[in-house]
């Protein structure tokens, strides 16, 4: 008889379903969630009795579910609607992501899946796929790499003022409210304990470190702290969920928890910094130095590596037209090949401090991106380095805005689609059904935004022209 093991090519097992049920008795229904190519959380909700028969059987989804656009309409060039009758796949429960979810009413659980052909083969636009061949790339070499993503978001009224403009969310407690940008203010952040107590708790359950909270630099953002995993997937997951556990919890505290890379003009957007080093099979770290400052050439490889490849990969990080207007000078977000140490105002920071946790900020991610797909990126970008063994450009020391601009990098979010449609280690790293699906949905969001006429067109053109 086939193990219950091999019968899930996810290797999720039934005991584990049915452990979660008998220390649960009251959660009635489970959100299952996998994330498509831009990161929307895609599935279905079950009820209780139909949580082992997942576990045994997985579930019948439709191709197309991982080629939608933004809003959730089929896009027809990723070959996933009509080219293949739009038949169904099998997505099965991740391993150890069955949780509780918090401020639920009645009690809901949540399980993480991904997608898979008829046959147990991981299905080929499924972003996690993706993620765990450059895992298993340097897992055959004896790496393994380990890291943490930064969560920065606003929170906004769900009322616009009296322009119709979005405004930062009133505190929780008390319904103050600031227009200033109170960065690092503990004071400021007093008014939103409530909420984030919530936000908290419910990454608890979840089985994620979420430690310093800190008020950034606009008026109603913030910063979450993510525990370093030794894990990749997992870190990506954490991510993933992170977005999903401060949305709910914002919801439930009558707020919009906001994951634009940019909403306001006059302000700092949010990014998604991505902390990576890479642990050997003894556990110590590839990138530690011997004597401090005189760097490992491992670490200098995977530098040049980044900064050789990043042209080809900006549409992973910035994957919106929002997501461009991010990038400006002195934001914190420099769209550059830089790097340099403990300098905020480069794409790739070596941040100072203990040397065994020595590792690379890549800083150009905004927190609307896909984490699977950030992190499938930087990973390629730096078996690509290591590879090659070439050297990185000289250090940037001072303002890394003052530096010339690479012509090689994108200049703005149409040439980043075309650059992705065209790379071929995109295409390598992502692999050929997701770089065809990914780069499609772009293409068709690129023309849904092309053929809208905003706002703005009006307020510039309707009496002067």
């Amino acid at each position: 008889m086939t193990s219950q093991h091999s019968q899930s090519p996810s290797g999720s097992t039934v005991a584990e379903a049915q452990a979660f049920l008998d220390a649960h008795p009251e959660i009635e229904a489970f959100d299952i969630v996998l994330h498509d190519a831009n990161g929307i959380g895609r599935g279905k909700i079950i009820r209780r009795h139909e949580l082992l028969s997942f576990y045994t059987s997985g579930r019948h989804l439709p191709i197309s579910i991982m080629g939608l656009d933004i809003c959730g309409e089929d896009v027809d060039e990723t070959g996933l609607v009509w080219d293949q009758g739009d038949n169904d796949l099998k997505a099965w429960p991740i391993p150890g992501t069955i949780i509780p979810l918090h401020n639920t009413h009645p009690p809901r659980g949540e399980i993480l899946m991904s997608m898979y052909d008829l046959d147990g083969k991981p299905m080929g636009s499924d972003p996690r796929h993706a993620l765990q061949r450059q895992v298993n790339i340097l897992a055959e070499r004896g790496l393994y790499p380990a890291g943490a993503f930064e969560l920065e978001f606003f929170l906004l009224d769900n009322a616009r003022d009296d322009s119709g403009n979005f405004r930062p969310a009133a505190a929780v407690l008390d319904g103050r409210r600031s227009r200033r940008t109170e960065v690092y203010s503990v004071d400021h952040l007093h008014g939103m304990m409530p909420l984030f107590s919530d936000i908290y708790r419910a990454a608890e359950l979840a089985d994620i470190d979420a430690e310093t909270v800190i008020s950034e630099y606009a008026p109603g953002q913030y910063e979450l702290t993510l525990n370093f995993r030794t894990d990749v997937m997992r870190a990506a997951d954490d991510l993933a969920r992170m977005k999903r556990i401060v949305r709910a919890q914002a919801r439930h505290h009558g707020v919009t928890a906001c994951f634009m890379a940019k909403p306001f003009a006059s302000f700092a957007g949010s990014g998604m910094h991505f902390h990576c080093s890479m642990l050997q099979d003894d556990g110590t770290n590839l990138f530690t130095e011997a004597v401090e400052g005189e760097w490992k050439p491992e670490l200098l490889h995977a530098l040049a590596g980044l900064q050789k490849v990043m042209p080809e990969t900006m549409l992973t990080f910035a994957p919106h037209l929002n997501s461009w207007r991010r990038f400006a000078q002195k934001s914190y977000a420099p769209i550059s090949t830089t790097w340099g140490v403990n300098n905020r105002s480069v794409a790739l920071r070596v941040p100072a401090g203990d040397r065994k946790a020595r590792r690379i900020e890549h800083r150009l991610s905004g927190i609307d991106a896909n984490p699977y797909l950030v992190a499938t990126s930087i990973l390629a970008g730096m078996i690509h380095g290591l590879d090659t063994k070439d050297m990185p450009t000289p250090e940037v020391r001072g303002n890394g805005y003052d530096m010339e601009p690479d012509p090689r990098m994108p200049v703005d979010w149409h040439h980043a689609i075309e650059m992705a449609r065209n790379s071929e280690f995109l295409k390598q790293a992502l692999g050929d059904q997701l770089h065809n699906t990914f780069v499609s949905v772009k293409e068709a969001e690129y023309f849904r935004v092309q053929s809208t006429i905003s706002e703005i067109d009006f307020d510039l053109y309707l009496h002067n022209v």
